[in-house]
């Protein structure tokens, strides 16, 4: 125990020792003071200034054109008028007088079935015509002489009064036996089917030899009018007003065209627009008239459809990719005279031919973003590449930049 704490005291009173710890603290006080030194020389609320951030983009001009008024739509082509050919009577199937997508004309004949039981019929009325008009004009004889004989005195006037009654109900009968004659050569008209209109017939759905119901499903044939014919399509209820307003002035202008057709639309005409608009969609359905001499349009096929209002003197066009949605609603990035973005809302029109018209927000003259919005807020620098380019002019992608944003 002697020994430990004379070592210890030893180590206490090394000169060594004693100077390692002094270097010790000396270094810890210089970092203090560093640090004390760099901290007052920050605290004075200066930075270096950092460099502005410069995002490139691509912009185009606001012009003022003469732009058309259209609405373009996806329609569906239906046939002016569709017949589903039903027989009304039952029977057998003994003739078809078409091939499968044959044109076929109004009146030409298109089925027979078996009709032997209705000419039966037709003869059976005609035999009970013939034995009742002879009772008839027995009738009348009979009612004759007893009119005689009453006045003579020589037959009562019950038995004149029986005479005449059944001279009367056999002439009832004589009307009854005409009307079933007429109604046998009705039926036997049923059992010829004729074109009801100018069309193109469709696949033959029952064939010859098979028993057909009246009325029966499926028909035997749908027959469709393809000339003239319809294309059918929907466009948002706040066009309405300005499509009523300019049918007042004559029929409006429709171009339809498949979207794998190389030649130019077809035209045709505004011809219905429907009573009511639905509440689900918010839409209004119109309906297209077109000659369809061609026959390019085919009942059923998807088109483009575009009607044409008019159009719009010194309209305000920006090209459509300038337009964005954002919490604010739709806008533009303008670029001012200091080169800063400025985000502006603005009220666009009618989109045709890649450009917009904004009918309010924006000012002939004024730069607007067409690519690079992303990197862009308000207040944000920007470097125009490729120089400003006029509406309409297709958009060159933008070089990359580090600098981000948006709304």
């Amino acid at each position: 125990m002697e020994v430990s704490e004379r070592s210890a005291t030893m180590r206490l009173h090394d000169p060594s020792m004693c100077n390692q710890k002094k270097r010790e603290l000396r270094w810890m006080l210089w970092l203090v003071l560093s640090f004390a030194a760099m901290h007052l020389g920050c605290s004075d609320g200066k930075s270096p200034a950092a460099s502005p951030l410069v995002a490139p983009v691509i912009a185009a001009e606001a012009e003022r054109r003469t732009v058309p008024t259209q609405l373009q739509a996806i329609g569906t082509v239906e046939a002016y008028s569709n017949v589903s050919v039903k027989t009304q009577v039952t029977g057998e199937l003994t003739g078809v007088f078409f091939k499968e997508g044959q044109d076929v004309r109004k009146g030409q004949l298109l089925f027979t079935l078996d009709k032997r039981q209705a000419e039966a019929a037709i003869r059976r009325a005609e035999g009970a015509l013939a034995r009742d008009t002879a009772q008839a004009e027995n009738a009348r004889a009979q009612a004759r002489r007893y009119e005689a004989l009453f006045r003579e005195g020589v037959a009562s006037k019950e038995q004149y009064d029986q005479i005449l009654a059944a001279a009367d109900a056999q002439e009832a009968t004589l009307r009854a036996d005409r009307g079933a004659l007429e109604d046998a050569k009705v039926q036997i008209g049923y059992f010829t089917l004729y074109s009801p209109i100018n069309g193109r017939t469709g696949s033959l759905l029952v064939h010859r030899g098979n028993q057909v119901k009246a009325n029966d499903v499926p028909a035997l044939v749908t027959i469709n009018q393809v000339q003239p014919i319809y294309a059918t399509f929907t466009v948002p209820e706040r066009f309405l007003p300005e499509i009523r307003s300019r049918m007042t002035g004559g029929r409006l202008g429709v171009d339809a065209k498949a979207a794998n057709d190389a030649d130019p639309p077809v035209h045709g005409t505004l011809s219905f627009v429907d009573n009511g608009v639905d509440q689900a969609t918010g839409t209004i359905k119109l309906k297209a008239e077109f000659t369809n001499a061609d026959r390019r349009l085919w009942p059923g096929q998807f088109v483009n459809v575009m009607v044409t209002l008019g159009s719009d003197a010194n309209a305000i066009v920006v090209p459509s990719q300038a337009v964005q949605t954002g919490q604010m609603g739709q806008y533009v990035y303008v670029i001012k005279p200091d080169m800063t973005a400025e985000a502006r809302v603005v009220t666009p029109g009618i989109t045709n031919g890649g450009v917009t018209v904004i009918k309010k927000g924006i000012e002939a003259g004024e730069r607007v973003v067409i690519d690079g919005q992303f990197r862009l807020a308000p207040g944000t620098l920007v470097d125009i590449k490729g120089g400003v380019q006029p509406s309409g002019t297709q958009a060159v992608a933008a070089p990359k930049s580090p600098a981000g944003g948006g709304l």
